[in-house]
């Protein structure tokens, strides 16, 4: 296992109803293949040894002393294996039958969990050959050997605590308090259902929703085996329909009345750190009565074949893409609707660069005027070209504000600038961190006092890929009123002004679509030959890298290593490993060094799982050290 990726299968052998050594042959060749592929959890259907549809030949001795000596051969074929097994079997203790899970490792079985929830009804009459369990745990003597028993059992690697895994079967997900509950709170990361939920129209949908639902309530890897082809069809029809979930999200999902194996990789380090980070999670946890049983796997060094998103923020389908787009621009201009609003505000002031952001800061802004009924010419935007501007850009920034019907102010202020570098003594031709802030502090000025003139509030422009970075000049562009674009990522910046691009049309399509193709810059320095000079992408870094990295580092809290593991998966075909390796070290040394600006941030809505907002999710010294999170880069 590395870095907390659990390699699982969900198995749906063929079976013969009540032919328990062909069932038997199926699961061991099945347990076979996937400890080969490097499944080191693998997970059986509901009565898998003998079929869930043998009826009345429950209650007969030959199936059950042959479902006996069937556990025992597949317990012998995990010897020498590190993967644990969960299959289905009956199991009569006490002159009571019961419905059960068995565990199974390094040729051992490790315990029996009996279904707590007994359906009986509709097409199912479990009760009629089976006793549901709902007492403590117990002991199973099996030749001479007690094998604990119960429906409160944990199973935890010797590699990594994270890796524990408790059961439930079928009908237990379905009722209104599933036993995967307790589970999770007693420290399960992954729940296992072993299930024969037979097909219906509609059932799939439902059975999907049931699995993701429940896994992103207890936070956990849900893996679901069904039952498939081979179970008796006299009544119902098994399409073998198995699912793997992390926290809500399908990792994989078999092709119905197909049986084999699926596989996906679970990370239980992942949703250790989300248990850790969600403080309500074990509020009022009641462990009583659970057992921690050891297991062997864990240690295998598995290649992914999950999918890692190189664009974490942006949804990936256009449909989702176009939902979330909306919503989120909603968010951002029901916020300065608010502080527009509790201001009494009579106007919104902003700056207009001609970049991304700022355009993205005023249709977010048009959004919020249109909610207040106000009219579009009591937002002045301001465009102040000096050294770097360019035509494209200021040429774009004013046909943006006209389009958008906004009160368009040009204010140059290159001459100011020049005064001020005469009144500190600063040499024009030192074009160092002053000749540039100077222009950024100026800009900063000018809104504050234009707004202070109108009675207005001055928007902020800034995103939250730049504030990661720091990429912004203390009060100057870093300082605002309200910060309506101050969790919204780079990346998705670019999809949100498309999105409104395409809902407005015309001029402010073209327009904004230039905007989408001119390069990131802040236009500090003169242009070369007419062009941009500064491109930030090649100063700080490309922006899907960092935004890669700062969804990884901050919200899930990986550690650099694993960052850098998940990156090569994601963008290996685009950047070598050296190229990574730089900008992540670039990552965490400005997002450490640049903490003291995003501590005294400006009010600004959250949009997404990621803010940086001092008052909300993110909360760190300003002169906190990186040398742990270096070092582990430069072992990289």
């Amino acid at each position: 296992m590395k870095y907390g990726f659990v390699k699982v299968a969900a198995a749906t052998p063929r079976i013969q109803v009540a032919d328990v050594r062909y069932n038997c042959e199926q699961i061991c060749r099945m347990i076979s293949d996937a400890e080969k592929a490097g499944a080191e959890l693998i997970v059986f259907p509901e009565l898998s040894i003998s079929g869930y549809t043998c009826r009345d030949l429950f209650g007969q001795e030959v199936l059950l002393r042959a479902s006996m000596k069937a556990l025992k051969e597949i317990a012998a074929v995990t010897k020498g294996k590190e993967i644990l097994v969960f299959v289905g079997v009956p199991i009569e203790m006490h002159g009571v039958l019961y419905n059960c899970a068995a565990a199974v490792n390094a040729g051992k079985i490790l315990a029996l969990i009996p279904k707590r929830h007994l359906p009986n009804y509709a097409e199912f009459y479990e009760k009629r050959n089976f006793q549901p369990y709902t007492g403590e745990n117990a002991m199973f003597c099996l030749d001479g050997e007690t094998i604990p028993f119960g429906n409160k059992i944990l199973f935890q690697s010797l590699t990594d605590s994270d890796f524990t895994v408790a059961a439930e079967i079928c009908e237990d997900l379905w009722v209104p308090a599933p036993p995967s509950i307790g589970h999770a709170v007693a420290g399960a990361n992954i729940i296992v259902n072993l299930s024969a939920s037979d097909e219906t129209a509609g059932k799939a949908e439902y059975r999907r929703l049931l699995i993701q639902a429940q896994s992103a309530k207890i936070v956990a890897g849900y893996v679901y085996a069904d039952a498939g082809d081979g179970e008796s069809t006299t009544d119902m029809a098994f399409s073998g329909h198995n699912i793997i979930c992390e926290e809500g999200t399908i990792l994989a999902e078999s092709k119905p009345f197909q049986n084999g194996i699926l596989y996906s990789e679970i990370d239980v380090n992942k949703l250790a750190f989300e248990r850790r980070r969600i403080n309500t999670f074990y509020d009022g946890a009641d462990r009583t009565g659970y057992l921690t049983l050891s297991f062997i796997a864990g240690s295998k060094d598995i290649a992914l074949s999950r999918e890692i998103v190189s664009l974490p923020f942006v949804p990936q389908s256009d449909a989702a893409l176009d939902e979330r787009s909306e919503v989120i621009l909603s968010i951002q201009a029901a916020g300065l609707k608010k502080r527009l609003e509790h201001t009494r505000a009579a106007k919104a002031v902003l700056g207009i660069s001609g970049g991304l952001d700022s355009a993205l800061a005023l249709l977010v802004t048009v959004r919020a005027f249109g909610q207040l009924h106000k009219k579009s010419e009591d937002i002045v935007a301001v465009t102040m070209p000096c050294f770097g501007t360019t035509d494209r850009t200021l040429h774009n920034s004013m046909r943006l504000m006209q389009g958008l019907g906004v009160t368009f102010r040009r204010v140059d202020i290159a001459d100011s600038v020049r005064q001020h570098f005469k009144d500190i003594g600063h040499n024009e031709k030192v074009r160092n961190a002053a000749y540039e802030n100077a222009q950024a502090r100026t800009r900063t000025l000018v809104l504050m006092d234009i707004a202070n003139d109108e009675n207005g509030l001055v928007v902020g422009t800034g995103d939250l890929s730049e504030l990661a970075l720091g990429w912004a000049t203390y009060n100057g562009d870093h300082m605002s009123m309200y910060g309506v674009n101050a969790s919204v990522p780079k990346t998705l910046v670019r999809h949100l002004i498309r999105h409104e691009a395409e809902r407005l049309g015309g001029d402010v399509r073209e327009v904004l679509l230039d905007i989408l193709n001119t390069e990131i810059s802040p236009e500090l320095l003169p242009p070369e030959e007419g062009k941009i000079a500064q491109k930030t992408e090649e100063l700080v870094g490309p922006y899907e890298l960092h935004d890669f990295y700062l969804y990884n580092a901050i919200r899930w809290g990986f550690p650099p290593s694993k960052v850098y593991f998940l990156a090569r998966h994601a963008f290996g075909k685009k950047y070598d490993d050296a190229t990574l390796k730089k900008w992540l070290k670039n990552f965490y040394k400005r997002f450490f060094s640049q903490q003291f600006k995003r501590s005294c941030l400006p009010d600004g809505v959250k949009v997404g799982s990621v803010s940086l907002s001092p008052r909300g999710d993110w909360r760190m010294p300003s002169d906190a050290s990186v040398a742990l999170w270096m070092d582990e880069v430069d072992k990289l």
